[in-house]
């Protein structure tokens, strides 16, 4: 070989060319010093490559070895390469090897530390100039590879053709590839530490995907969204403290309405605002709850295992589109929240799974490390780099895409390490005890930096167990969400409301169980995705009787629910009495609305929702005990009444439930106040399909004490039934 190699060897040469090449930048790019500087240039395929610059004639490379190119390098000055392809196809680019570093030594530092919140606008895939020319900077973590190459479209997918450097501190890789720009395919080849190559990995870190069942990476447009949500953000704290009024409309994003009614596909964000938005705040939901929409490959995991924790799902349509989703909901004066998973991810072989040939997402130890119940990995929150990712996860949301609260997924699995494990199939910590300290102090550190840097945003817990503090401030040793998802109270109500009438009478504890934790944490009542799934049948399947009384014992159900102590969140479907259980495969069947039955209970869902954020004695003392107070529990005739308050000059509200199927007259209840008690609601009014069976209207109290109260009423109770009644004032 002759000197124009200048030092090739054939062990060089091989590495090269197998793919084995570790570290790129010393052996491509610009090399020697001075008068001995040299360029080597791997163009696989290509027919030809000349060196441009400035102020000179094309100075032809040789051929080296095949794809490998060679020749002098003037001192000093940019260079671009002018390459001939077979077929008479010329590029001009300049080379990648010529470039400094990439990622700055604080980026570094911060990421190792697990403390860089701006992950995906500085690592993954990102459009920027360096050094004056424009591309795309590319970066990923895999500390324990050999060799990571970015491929794509621009590089045939080859991964001899892009190889990256790694920065040791941090054990991150970064290439900048010059020319290219959004909207660019690519993924990361990896090198095992074994030397196995394997499977092509997507960016962990991307913030745009291929819609499924394709699987590359996507570079992402810088974007500059203008957001026209400054009176909801300059609010939001407070329509989202624990003395508002939030109502929840959860929705399965894909499969609420398919477009043109088709069984497939599904709206994309701008039809889900022209359509979901407006129907939300006519029904007076407060907020809309979307399951997971973070890029997840199986549609049958409904999002609860996701890979892409900063791609929104490329199924719904771009970034920016869900940003003007968003907007949407604010402008209408709806809080949107989102479901989020931090506690596993699947392991599919493109995901996170082993990422550099190593255990480094997850734990190694499958007593750690594999969710039985799932069949999913379970994150390495011990890690710093691991957790930093999903606290930069979360903030990517909440700050970027203005969302106003994220409800974190399966708390309960993450709190305790011999969750759903057998003795002997789950590691003890470090003291010997079941709880996980590491995730304990990923969720505190999560709900303090969300805290601090998304001031009117809150964090929901959905967890199952009786783990104290949940909704505590860290610094009384609580975990530090805002809210809990009260799962006891909404397993107890419904095992009541599936009874036959005449077996209530033995159960009533169901019904009041959750009154004596109720003011414990600040829940959230769910009926949710996954109490109509799995065979569990819908919420009107779940209840007793002949349709007739299936319909009035949900009327009543939903306003117990929508008067308890308690945030409220209902799942789509449940709102218009959907009789089988959600498939997410159809949609909502919207044409129930053409029967007067179920257009009942979505008037009665709706009028709940007003009647609720009108009447601050139903949400102001939500947190508190004297908000609270029971008037009656006559189990053996299954009649419950209780006294709502808000404090100060708000009227006080009585609820009143009747869960036999027989009407009850001059039923006495006592009352605090005396005079015009109003009847502002009953279930079995004909509007919602009940009988008309009720006071009139209006009640007065007389001045006998009653029940521990100065005052009484004498009512009528409708079958199945519930009324809510509001002092009005003392009679003239």
């Amino acid at each position: 070989m002759d000197d124009s190699g200048r030092g090739l060897t054939d062990a060089m040469t091989a590495a090269l060319l197998e793919g084995r090449l570790t570290d790129p930048f010393a052996f491509l790019g610009p090399q020697g010093e001075g008068d001995q500087r040299f360029l080597r240039t791997f163009q696989p395929g290509a027919e030809g490559v000349e060196l441009l610059t400035e102020g000179e004639s094309p100075r032809r490379l040789e051929a080296a070895a095949p794809g490998l190119f060679v020749g002098p390098l003037p001192a000093g000055g940019a260079y671009r390469l002018r390459i001939t392809w077979p077929g008479g196809g010329v590029q001009e680019t300049e080379d990648p090897y010529a470039f400094g570093l990439l990622l700055g030594d604080m980026d570094l530092h911060l990421f190792a530390e697990g403390s860089h919140w701006r992950l995906a606008q500085e690592l993954g895939s990102r459009p920027r100039e360096l050094e004056g020319v424009p591309g795309v900077g590319f970066s990923v973590w895999a500390p324990n590879a050999r060799r990571v190459s970015v491929v794509g479209d621009f590089n045939s997918w080859d991964g001899r053709r892009h190889p990256m450097r790694l920065r040791h501190a941090a054990g991150v890789w970064e290439l900048f590839v010059p020319r290219l720009g959004a909207g660019e395919r690519y993924k990361f080849e990896i090198v095992g530490p074994d030397g196995v190559l394997l499977p092509l990995k997507a960016d962990p870190l991307a913030r745009m995907t291929e819609a499924p069942p394709a699987t590359s990476s996507i570079v992402a447009p810088d974007w500059d969204f203008a957001w026209s949500d400054d009176e909801w953000m300059a609010r939001r704290a407070a329509r989202q403290a624990k003395d508002a009024p939030i109502s929840v409309y959860e929705v399965h994003a894909a499969s609420w309405l398919r477009p043109d009614r088709r069984p497939e596909g599904s709206l994309d964000w701008d039809g889900l605002a022209e359509r979901l938005v407006p129907y939300v705040a006519d029904m007076g939901f407060t907020h809309v709850e979307l399951l997971p929409i973070m890029e997840h490959p199986f549609g049958g995991s409904w999002g609860y295992q996701p890979l892409s924790q900063f791609a929104p799902s490329a199924r719904f349509g771009s970034p920016e589109g869900l940003a003007r989703f968003v907007d949407a909901c604010h402008r209408a004066g709806i809080g949107v929240i989102f479901d989020w998973v931090p506690a596993h991810f699947p392991t599919d072989a493109h995901g996170l799974a082993q990422f550099d040939g190593t255990h480094l997402y997850e734990h190694s130890d499958p007593r750690e490390g594999f969710h039985q119940d799932w069949n999913t990995l379970i994150y390495n929150l011990g890690r710093r780099e691991v957790s930093g990712f999903l606290i930069a996860s979360a903030l990517y949301w909440l700050e970027t895409f203005h969302v106003d609260g994220l409800r974190v997924d399966a708390v309960a699995s993450m709190l305790y390490r011999d969750y759903s494990r057998s003795a002997g199939e789950w590691v003890p910590n470090v003291h010997g005890g079941r709880e996980n300290l590491e995730s304990i102090a990923f969720l505190k550190q999560l709900n303090e930096v969300v805290a601090s840097r998304c001031p009117g945003a809150v964090m929901v817990a959905e967890e199952s167990t009786a783990w104290p503090g949940v909704s505590a401030p860290t610094h009384e040793g609580g975990l530090g969400f805002h809210y809990k998802w009260n799962m006891g109270w909404m397993h107890d109500t419904l095992s009541f409301m599936a009874r036959d009438p005449i077996h209530r009478a033995w159960h009533p504890h169901e019904l009041t169980f959750g009154l004596l934790y109720a003011f414990t944490e600040r829940f959230v009542l769910p009926l949710s995705h996954d109490e109509v799934v799995h065979g569990k049948g819908s919420l009107l399947g779940k209840m007793p009787g002949d349709p007739w009384r299936r319909f009035a014992n949900l009327r009543a159900y939903f306003a117990f629910m929508w008067t308890h102590p308690g945030k409220k969140l209902l799942f789509m479907g449940s709102e218009i009495a959907q009789p089988s259980e959600w498939n997410h495969d159809a949609e909502i069947p919207w044409d129930l609305l053409e029967q007067a039955e179920h257009a009942g209970i979505q008037k009665l869902v709706r009028d709940l929702n007003r009647i609720y954020q009108d009447h601050p004695a139903l949400h102001r003392l939500d947190a508190a005990a004297e908000g609270f107070a029971w008037l009656t529990v006559d189990g053996a005739a299954s009649i419950f009444a209780y006294l709502r308050r808000g404090g100060g000059e708000d009227a006080p509200v009585i609820v009143v439930l009747n869960l036999t199927p027989e009407p009850r007259r001059e039923y006495e209840i006592g009352a605090p106040e005396a005079g015009l008690w109003r009847e502002i609601f009953n279930s079995d009014a004909e509007r919602y399909g009940g009988g008309n069976i009720g006071n009139g209207g209006e009640v007065h109290a007389d001045d006998a004490p009653a029940q521990g109260q100065p005052h009484s009423l004498r009512l009528t109770l409708p079958p199945l039934g519930a009324i809510i009644l509001r002092h009005e004032g003392v009679r003239a």
